[in-house]
């Protein structure tokens, strides 16, 4: 194979875009070779490559080497597991499932076809801000985490936007709201930089700024396994909203300022050390201040369809395996369900546990 033919499976405002792309050559290697929605409208404006309302049929018309799945979230998983088991290479939008119990489905199936080439469009992870903060990270300079604090509140969303669609912001629409919808980039970029938390408690509140039944607004607690604690805040109901990130080790701290600003604080002497050796009462220890200038935006989605054509065609490693969604996904819904039970949760969670009171708040939804 020298070339991957790719089918594009949902094309709506995501889908669309990356289809054109697709089509005009911007993937090299890569050519657009059918399209998938249940719209006829949207097909036939597609009319120049096969087109199809069936992702079963697409799937099995042997037109096509890889998809691309840019669909409502539910269908991430029967795409992708189908799609998989008929050797087809994957490449699904984010989150990659609405829960953990389907998120472990969907990679069981990529497990039993280790050659399928199975890619997560976690396209934050090409931005240059994060790519350094998990280099300083990973690097050791910070020293071990002691707390990691991210407010994410610039993702303001007016009544239109929620009434633009029936299934959105509803339980059987999208399982979920600023969690599953605006928040799986930051939930990915968060356990990727700073690893998975041992025990979430959170905070929801249902409809608190909109006439929607899910969440949008959201603090919440995490405690790591070393001890090191957490804060996470979102919510789509306040403006002008805040995107910053503080992670803070024993060696200083670092500060990103709305992704495009860094700052790395450098304590002269581990505060761990000066804590235990400093006979002053009131001393802290001196510091070096460094700004860190950032760049672009990186590749974003362009750069992750070309790696996921690149692993195809060389065996180049993923810029994001998908396999390692599941771990967003494990976090929004250990935050849903600490809610709902009103309880902290440990994680690992139980995904059919999660799976069952999605069921009841499905049974109760208005997209019913």
């Amino acid at each position: 194979m020298d070339k991957v033919r790719i089918g594009v499976v949902g094309v709506g405002i995501r889908g669309s875009g990356t289809a054109k792309d697709f089509l005009d050559g911007v993937t090299e290697r890569a050519e657009l070779a059918a399209i998938c929605d249940i719209d006829e409208a949207v097909r036939n404006e597609w009319s120049m490559v096969p087109t199809f309302a069936s992702s079963e049929e697409m799937i099995r018309s042997g037109l096509v080497d890889a998809v691309y799945i840019a669909t409502p979230h539910y269908a991430h998983t029967t795409i992708g597991i189908d799609a998989m088991r008929n050797g087809l290479h994957v490449l699904v939008e984010k989150p990659i499932s609405v829960h953990k119990a389907d998120a472990e489905r969907l990679i069981a199936a990529h497990y039993d076809n280790p050659k399928t080439v199975f890619a997560a469009m976690f396209n934050q992870r090409t931005d240059p801000s994060y790519t350094k903060v998990r280099e300083i990270v990973h690097s050791g300079e910070l020293g071990e985490l002691r707390r990691t604090n991210w407010i994410i509140t610039d993702w303001f969303r007016s009544n239109a936007y929620y009434a633009s669609g029936g299934w959105r912001a509803t339980w059987e629409g999208e399982g979920g709201g600023v969690l599953m919808n605006q928040c799986p980039h930051n939930l990915d970029l968060f356990q990727w930089i700073c690893g998975a938390p041992s025990r979430i408690e959170a905070h929801c509140a249902f409809g608190k700024y909109h006439p929607i039944e899910v969440e949008d607004d959201v603090t919440a607690y995490f405690e790591y396994p070393n001890g090191a604690t957490g804060v996470f805040v979102t919510t789509t109901g306040e403006a002008p909203g805040t995107n910053r990130l503080e992670i803070v080790g024993d060696n200083g701290k670092l500060v990103v300022e709305r992704g495009n600003k860094i700052t790395l604080v450098k304590n002269k002497v581990p505060m761990d050390v000066f804590r235990r050796e400093s006979e002053h009462n009131f001393g802290k220890p001196e510091t070096e201040t460094i700004e860190i200038p950032i760049h672009g935006r990186g590749g974003q989605h362009r750069e992750i369809c070309q790696n996921f054509v690149n692993a195809i065609l060389d065996g180049t490693p993923l810029i994001a395996p998908a396999e390692e969604g599941i771990r967003s996904v494990e976090m929004a819904n250990a935050m849903l369900l600490s809610s709902l039970l009103g309880e902290p949760v440990d994680l690992p969670i139980d995904g059919e546990v999660f799976e069952d009171k999605l069921k009841e708040l499905i049974a109760q939804s208005r997209n019913k």
